[in-house]
């Protein structure tokens, strides 16, 4: 078996915790998850597994290539493809154990005549202007039979809880559940969640924090009830000595001001350690700190190992990296969504 020398730690308990906490926030609302871009980059079939195990049953994947990747899909779970129907998704929506999304009149249309009168769900835009019919085309479709299972809206803005959209777009959202029937209605993504229990309606669409994502960084609340998914091993692959007054990586951006005893570490570009997650950066061993020195290497980067105790690493050790979502988001000016799915296909990924 070939050695992998990057681990991605995925905490399976956290996960079904993380769902817990919302399923609890959402109330008498349903509470379901979001396992687009294979469950955030973690891996969606096994989160699957779990959530369900824990009482999860409505699952939201992005497009009907990722409900193929999901097939054969458990019997009484709802899976349900954020994108609709487009024109070359005919045959996947035909025969994929999948309900669609439907995002325009013209999607409703392709249903109609390929749905054999089987349910869908339907997006209506209350305000973020993405997906979604309108207020008036959703009346008049499912006047016209469209058989609605879900009436979805999405918000723009509640990752910033004061923002004036939020209350714009719940008025808008209870008015549209006055006015088009259907069995259910959801309007909370993760964030939605926290904003209270007038944003739930009967089904909450978590994603983010489900993986570990804080979705308002800085919230004490919030950072105190989402536990970290995720977590980042590398492997060094040299120690080495560099003289005080040495440079260390590409472009010599990083001079060592004494004697410094260096790993460098199997990990870079290609694995979701960008360019700008170097400066700040840290590995660690336990409760020591390594931090990251100059720039990422492509594949490699190189840590401080000078101040760590015995037995002193070795070539062949593995090293944690730090990957607090909220922390790096805040540093770097990636999203905490970037941050988990950029994570590479070169991790052995180990679920816990």
């Amino acid at each position: 078996m070939v050695h992998i020398p990057l681990r991605l730690r995925i905490d399976g308990d956290a996960l079904v915790a993380n769902w817990r906490m919302l399923a609890r926030l959402s109330g008498e609302a349903a509470c379901g998850a979001a396992i687009k871009a294979n469950g955030y980059g973690l891996g969606a079939r096994e989160a699957v597994e779990r959530l369900a195990a824990a009482g999860c049953r409505d699952f939201f994947v992005a497009t009907w290539a990722e409900a193929a990747d999901l097939t054969p899909w458990p019997e009484g779970l709802t899976l349900a493809v954020l994108h609709g129907v487009g024109p070359d998704d005919l045959q996947a929506a035909r025969e994929l154990p999948a309900r669609p999304v439907l995002n325009t009149v013209e999607q409703a249309a392709r249903w109609r005549e390929i749905g054999d009168g089987r349910p869908c769900d339907l997006m209506v835009d209350t305000g973020m202007n993405r997906l979604g019919v309108t207020a008036e085309e959703a009346a008049s479709l499912v006047g016209a039979g469209l058989r609605a299972t879900t009436l979805l809206s999405h918000l723009a803005c509640a990752d910033e809880p004061d923002h004036p959209l939020n209350r714009t777009q719940l008025a808008r959202f209870e008015a549209l559940r006055r006015d088009v029937p259907a069995e259910r209605y959801s309007l909370a993504n993760s964030a939605g969640i926290f904003l209270g229990r007038a944003y739930a309606f009967d089904l909450t669409r978590p994603g983010i924090a489900l993986y570990g994502g804080v979705p308002v960084a800085g919230d004490p609340i919030q950072s105190g009830a989402i536990r970290p998914v995720a977590g980042l091993d590398a492997q060094i692959i040299q120690v080495r000595q560099v003289p005080e007054g040495e440079a260390i990586g590409y472009g010599a951006t990083f001079v060592a001001p004494a004697t410094l005893r260096v790993g460098i570490l199997n990990i870079g570009y290609a694995d979701g350690f960008l360019r700008m997650l170097a400066k700040g950066g840290r590995a660690r061993r336990g409760d020591e700190s390594c931090p990251v020195l100059g720039r990422v290497s492509m594949d490699m980067i190189a840590v401080d190992l000078t101040g760590l105790g015995d037995p002193a690493p070795q070539e062949g050790d593995w090293l944690a990296v730090d990957h607090d979502l909220p922390e790096l988001a805040a540093r770097s000016g990636l999203s905490q969504y970037e941050l988990l799915t950029c994570l590479g296909p070169r991790f052995q990924r180990s679920w816990t």
